[in-house]
């Protein structure tokens, strides 16, 4: 049996409440999409196995966070063990958009000197009518930001697989030249694991009885 995945990334979500953080998350893990969504109390998790390239499969463990001050004190604690981050305004709410900023100071300076790999997302895309934020405003934000943009609708399953692809292809970029490393005590990066190590002791044990 192969190994079932190589790297683990640790992902979280971050954005202002409402922007659609846990619709994404549910349509991109589960496939489903629902028109009522409960607030996010603190955080949720989710995951997902990605293949980057033949053969490396990465499995995406996903904080979906609460957008909520109150909370921000619990989402606080997962960040500095986050390698990478989508950051997502709802491109009919201005004021997210203009949250963005605060929530990447934020993040960086609490993962320091760890690196944190973002990529910034307009949610939502589907509502043309009801747009605040104009595609080249926000692509200018990324610019100059230097993160990858790109807009998503969980409604209309719209580039949904596409934010988290290249997130995780970034990432793992960042990896293969060093920019990323594994370390002890960190759980942004983990190394996989191989099914056959779980089965030798089982092997060996058998071995014995037929001793």
């Amino acid at each position: 049996m192969d190994t079932i995945w190589q790297y683990q990334f640790r992902i979280i979500l971050l954005g202002d409440s409402t922007v659609g953080k846990s619709s994404l998350l549910k349509r991109f893990t589960d496939g489903t999409f629902s028109e009522l969504q409960d607030p996010t109390v603190g955080v949720d998790f989710y995951a997902r196995v990605l293949e980057v390239e033949p053969g490396c499969r990465i499995k995406l463990q996903l904080w979906d966070t609460a957008g909520q001050e109150r909370f921000r004190s619990i989402t606080r604690s997962y960040y500095r063990n986050s390698v990478g981050g989508l950051l997502m305004f709802d491109v009919t709410n201005r004021k997210s958009f203009e949250s963005i900023q605060e929530w990447l100071r934020e993040v960086n300076n609490h993962v320091y000197p760890n690196k944190t790999v973002f990529v910034l997302v307009g949610h939502k895309s589907d509502l043309t009518d009801d747009r605040k934020v104009s595609r080249e405003e926000a692509e200018k934000l990324a610019e100059a930001l230097d993160l990858n943009y790109i807009e998503t609708s969980a409604k209309n399953n719209t580039n949904v697989d596409q934010a988290f692809v290249k997130l995780t292809e970034c990432i793992y970029d960042s990896m293969k030249v060093g920019e990323i490393a594994l370390e002890d005590g960190w759980d942004g990066v983990k190394r996989g694991f191989n099914p056959r190590m779980l089965e030798s002791p089982k092997e060996e044990k058998q071995s014995d009885c037929n001793c």
